[in-house]
């Protein structure tokens, strides 16, 4: 069973919405033969319906919705079949430059590393808030001013010392967690630099981030971590090259 969550979050979809959509997701094999009328009649509402559906999910129409959610549900699809990947354990610099630069780390080293009279705030939600535990105390013996945060935090350990801030660093492995979102805009009001550590593939936070680094996903649609999946590890490893590049600069 494919999670759709990560799909329609922020959508402001219907409850009919909702049905149509999962129906395409269950029967994704023959729904573009089926068409939009077919598709329609199954779940007793109009082709109008499934056309403002493909739109609200951010698609110019049908076919194009259904060509770029299907790679993403048969991988999932396959991923959740299969027992054992051959290269689970590899990881190699390709994963990360595939997506980012050393332009990029450089731009984090200046931002976030470089950062002296305001503090760095880490901020992320669930598995993430691991991650982002992890690089809080990171920082913190490398001498820098940083304040950390998760879901379960009041909202006002950011919006109270938001004046004090001088970088905003989220972790959202989906990068449509609406907690960071809402984090992102906030300082983007009060003109606060951003960095972002997301999947790979196009998602909100990054489209809101002044920097984004993109981490493989290999199971892009799994929500709850249920499924191996080695993003984290690929995420912990991209926070140790950062910083052995940052002391090999200051050294």
């Amino acid at each position: 069973m494919i999670d759709i969550s990560k799909f329609i979050q922020g959508k402001n979809l219907t409850d009919l919405d909702i049905q149509v959509f999962t129906y395409i997701i269950d029967n994704i094999d023959n729904v573009l033969q089926q068409g939009v009328r077919q598709i329609a009649e199954n779940n007793y509402t109009s082709a109008a319906t499934v056309i403002r559906l493909s739109k609200k999910l951010g698609y110019t129409g049908f076919i194009d919705m259904y060509y770029n959610i299907l790679p993403l549900v048969k991988t999932a699809e396959n991923q959740q079949q299969t027992e054992v990947v051959e290269d689970f354990l590899e990881m190699t610099p390709q994963d990360f430059f595939k997506y980012n630069t050393l332009e990029d780390i450089e731009q984090f080293i200046q931002t976030v590393l470089h950062l002296h009279q305001n503090y760095i705030f880490i901020y992320a939600t669930g598995f993430s808030g691991i991650a982002a535990e992890y690089l809080y105390k990171k920082l913190l013996v490398l001498g820098k001013k940083t304040v950390h945060a998760s879901g379960t935090d009041s909202v006002g350990v950011f919006e109270n010392n938001i004046e004090d801030i001088g970088v905003l660093v989220v972790i959202s492995k989906s990068g449509e967690t609406q907690q960071v979102i809402d984090k992102l805009n906030a300082a983007k009001e009060h003109k606060i630099s951003t960095v972002s550590f997301t999947k790979e593939t196009t998602n909100r936070v990054a489209d809101l981030s002044d920097l984004n680094f993109k981490i493989i996903d290999n199971s892009k649609l799994d929500d709850r971590n249920m499924l191996p999946n080695i993003f984290f590890p690929r995420l912990l490893m991209v926070f140790e090259f950062i910083m052995k590049t940052y002391l090999e600069r200051i050294k």
